[in-house]
């Protein structure tokens, strides 16, 4: 048995792969501990796994705005501090880092204690993060054909991202019923993400009735803070009742896929792998101010690999346009789920673990049991 420490927090695409991580982990008999940020989104997202254990670090985003380097700069050192307590009470075999402002203390400390260190990039554009550590990496997991400079090739593997295991294909017919859906209507799902995507969300105002005319239900998750449940009933053009159901938040990511024949979504690296999960394809929009573009590569490989489409923010005013030619073409909705099938038959998840546990035994064997502590 080997004791993990997994820094994962601030978004859900950091979170969301850390947890499949921890799941797999513990499947395995392995302890570990998620670090996450002391941000609402966190809180949010793990309150379905209580059977996890999670710790919140200090952390924040870096800007060149004079208060906000100030702050990042202080929450920097406190994450240098509270990282060496961990290390020092957790003593972990090895440290995995998925990115992100939480990452970045815990791995220049492990480093310093000459702890084995993983991290892990899962978009085709690597963040600061992973650029600036990946030298104090024993491995690196990168997307297939994506480099680092400055990394031993060595240390590279090339897989995809981890997923939850809750994230699996359900039937639609059944996803749509849960959703509140009718099951024999054509669903468009809108998601920008954990946090949602406001550009989306004004979209779907903007064009509601003409999707719901053209006999179209939409389920648009607009985000925390962006607007509460709602449930509204439009009319297709053939008279019909069409359902508009808003939510601001999904924690079942799988049921909302599964009942989507078509999805808007951002292009984060982890919207991306749970749509190739579920096979449901997807319109692809962007976020224009990502760092470095990377959402551009994300979405453009996406494309390439004939899982969907991509469309420039600036375009927005005619994607009920596509929308509509895609939505209504089941060829093409068969082609792009059977290319996404295909995408997904890699199982990223299984070749980490067996990779982390190589790297963590020799660790493991050379550091005396103890018991374990429990969070307050």
């Amino acid at each position: 048995m080997s004791r993990f420490l997994i820094a994962c927090g601030g978004t859900g695409g950091h979170l969301s792969p850390g947890i499949a991580l921890a799941e797999g982990l513990n499947a395995r008999g392995h302890q570990t501990t998620l670090l996450i940020s002391r941000k609402k989104i966190d809180a949010r997202l793990i309150e379905k796994y209580r059977q996890l254990r999670f710790e919140p670090i200090p952390g924040a985003p870096l800007t060149l705005r004079p208060a906000g380097f100030m702050r990042f700069l202080w929450q920097l050192a406190a994450a240098f501090w509270c990282s060496a307590r961990i290390i020092r009470s957790e003593k972990p075999d090895l440290i995995i880092g998925f990115g992100g402002f939480t990452t970045a203390g815990i791995i220049v400390v492990a480093a310093l204690f000459r702890r084995p260190v993983a991290l892990h990039e899962a978009n085709r554009v690597p963040g600061r993060a992973v650029r600036l550590l990946g030298g104090l990496a024993q491995r690196l997991y990168l997307p297939p054909g994506v480099h680092v400079a400055g990394v031993r090739r060595a240390g590279v593997r090339h897989v995809g991202l981890p997923v939850r295991r809750e994230i699996v294909s359900q039937s639609p017919e059944v996803a749509r019923t849960r959703l509140g859906l009718n099951p024999s209507q054509k669903v468009l799902v809108i998601f920008g993400g954990s946090q949602g995507a406001s550009a989306l969300n004004q979209w779907v105002e903007e064009r509601l009735e003409r999707l719901a005319g053209e006999g179209i239900q939409v389920c648009c998750v607009t985000g925390p803070g962006k607007g509460g449940s709602e449930v509204r009933i439009l009319r297709a053009n053939s008279g019909q009742a069409v359902k508009a159901v808003f939510i601001p938040f999904c924690d079942d990511v799988a049921t909302l896929l599964s009942a989507a024949d078509l999805v808007v979504s951002r292009a984060g690296a982890g919207s991306i792998a749970e749509l190739i999960r579920c096979a449901t394809p997807a319109i692809l929009i962007p976020f224009p101010k990502a760092a470095n573009n990377h959402q551009w590569a994300n979405a453009r490989f996406f494309e390439q690999q004939g899982g969907g489409l991509v469309v420039d923010q600036q375009y927005l005013g005619d994607l009920d346009h596509e929308v509509c030619d895609v939505i209504f073409n089941d060829w093409l909705l068969g082609k792009f789920r059977a290319n996404l099938q295909r995408m997904d038959r890699a199982n990223s998840l299984d070749l980490i673990l067996d990779d982390l546990e190589s790297l963590a035994a020799p660790a493991a064997r050379n550091t005396p049991a103890e018991p374990r502590r429990h969070a307050a």
